[in-house]
């Protein structure tokens, strides 16, 4: 009795230590907010002039990172929302709305009156309802000189069959954020985490939410048991038992002053109705088996045709006092949550290269080892201004998904060029139709400088044999500019706030937390 007292009084005074925190972040951003809410205003005081539909075949769209990727439940589509891009000095925010159509390779923007703001990190979710529904939560947009947040609180409804955008307005909900985790969960969205930034403050969050799809209406979770830590970024995907999984995330906290501490967190939890009540949720903390991710950020999501969460790419930044450096990844991972596993997904390589491996077997020296470790296949791009970016690409050795290879399948093969497939990067936008992974964008680090991707891969979740890449990476699209000139600052600020810009700083730490 004594233990459960002070667990409780416990739990209170930290919860008394959040709202503190929230208040004060509060306060100090409300001025913040209220200048970027101008700015703000008159960008959608510019989009209010499209009065009509307009439907435009385009080339792929610019590179981009944070922005959501979401496939048609209808049809052979994906859209493309939202998004920024950091050149070196600025990062450009984006509100267009980009479909890919599958079948015939091609892009289509599409201009629709009175959109979202510009944003980034933001939550999309498709529900099937109505010819298809895009529910867009949230998400940040930053003032011109990079010191400024403001992080959007509102949601809004793509209608795909119309092709109108309606912004839903209910109390309740949850408060200003960006690099939350939101899913659909039968008729309802499921809102987790998030981060609050301001100037001088900054705050995580660990709250759960849940809007109604059919009253429209929001409502805070409180899950008994001990749920996460605050924290953004992280996974969140709804298993075929019909609960929540949540794994890993990103947090910093402040040890002195000016000086702040980043938390890649890689525990996992599970949350889910009680006595299968949709108002009275629980949270457990499980233990995976099997072949766990390392420890990492910025890392993408999706469900694979099974119901099996998906895992693929991001950073692990290792920081020591001002220097940031980052080992960014292109691997793949599932959970299965029915056993409770997590596992690597490994590509089998294609048909014809195997049977080419079968039948030159006898041929093979000795003392050539049947398994192979890692390639590293190395690319060299040479960027619009002629500065050479390499990019290092470590690919797994070939095997069978999450299985012992079998024994008539000799891995052994030799990289005679670049092996098609994404190369390691965060924060790109992950999508799956028809069974089918389609990655796009992103960013990986190169020095000092930060490559922002265009390129479009998909992979075959059936057959897992390897990479089709659709879209190839643009060297021409690849700007980066060192140094601000002075005297050209307030004309560039105007035209950069059509985006928001970002100092690198910032640039760096969004990688993590959005």
């Amino acid at each position: 009795m004594g233990k459960k007292g002070k667990k409780e009084k416990k739990g209170r005074g930290a919860e008394k230590t959040a709202a503190k925190m929230e208040k004060k972040v509060s306060k100090r951003s409300r001025k913040e907010e209220e200048d970027l809410e101008a700015l703000i205003a008159h960008f959608q005081t510019l989009d209010a002039k499209k009065t009509q539909i307009v439907e435009t075949p385009c080339s792929p769209p610019s590179p981009r990172l944070n922005a959501s990727l979401s496939a048609h439940p209808e049809k052979d589509e994906l859209i493309l929302f939202g998004g920024e891009y950091f050149n070196g000095q600025k990062t450009f925010l984006y509100n267009e709305l980009y479909v890919y159509n599958i079948r015939k390779d091609t892009w289509t923007k599409v201009d629709i009156p009175s959109p979202p703001p510009r944003r980034c990190a933001h939550q999309a979710v498709m529900v099937p309802q109505g010819g298809g529904q895009l529910w867009v939560f949230g998400g940040e947009f930053a003032s011109p000189n990079g010191e400024q947040f403001y992080h959007y609180k509102d949601l809004w409804v793509l209608h795909l069959a119309t092709k109108t955008w309606e912004q839903v307005k209910s109390t309740g909900g949850p408060s200003g954020r960006s690099g939350h985790r939101m899913v659909a969960w039968k008729r309802q969205l499921i809102l987790f985490g998030g981060f609050h930034e301001s100037t001088r403050d900054y705050i995580y969050y660990n709250d759960v939410y849940a809007f109604n799809l059919d009253t429209f209406m929001w409502s805070k979770l409180s899950p008994a048991g001990t749920g996460p830590t605050p924290r953004s970024g992280c996974q969140m995907s709804v298993t075929p038992q019909g609960g929540i999984v949540l794994y890993g995330g990103y947090s910093k906290q402040r040890v002195k002053k000016d000086v702040d501490k980043g938390t890649r967190h890689s525990d996992m939890f599970l949350l889910k109705p009680e006595d299968g009540r949709k108002d009275k949720w629980v949270w457990t903390r499980i233990n995976p088996s099997g072949v766990k991710p390392t420890p990492r950020s910025g890392f993408s999501v999706a469900t694979a045709p099974n119901h099996q969460p998906l895992f693929f790419g991001g950073v692990c930044d290792e920081e020591e006092e001002e220097n940031l450096e980052g080992e960014f990844f292109n691997d793949l991972y599932f959970y299965d949550a029915t056993r409770n596993r997590w596992f690597a997904g490994q590509l089998k390589g294609p048909k014809s290269e195997k049977k080419k491996r079968r039948r030159g077997r006898k041929e093979e020296p000795e003392g050539v080892s049947k398994t192979q470790g890692p390639v590293e296949v190395v690319k060299e791009v040479v960027a619009e201004d002629g500065t050479v970016v390499t990019i290092k690409q470590v690919l797994a050795a070939p095997g069978s998904v999450g299985q012992p290879q079998s024994e008539d399948e000799d891995s052994s093969e030799e990289a005679d060029g670049p092996v098609p497939g994404p190369c390691p990067r965060s924060n790109a936008m992950l999508a799956v139709k028809h069974g089918v992974l389609y990655v796009y964008g992103g960013m990986f680090e190169a020095g000092d400088r930060q490559v922002t991707l265009s390129d479009l891969h998909c992979l075959d979740l059936h057959r897992m044999e390897a990479w089709k890449t659709l879209v190839e990476m643009d060297p021409e699209t690849q700007e980066w500019l060192e140094e601000t000139d002075s005297e050209e600052d307030s004309e560039e600020e105007v035209e950069g706030a059509e985006g928001g810009c970002e100092d690198e700083d910032s640039a760096e730490e969004s990688s993590a937390e959005d």
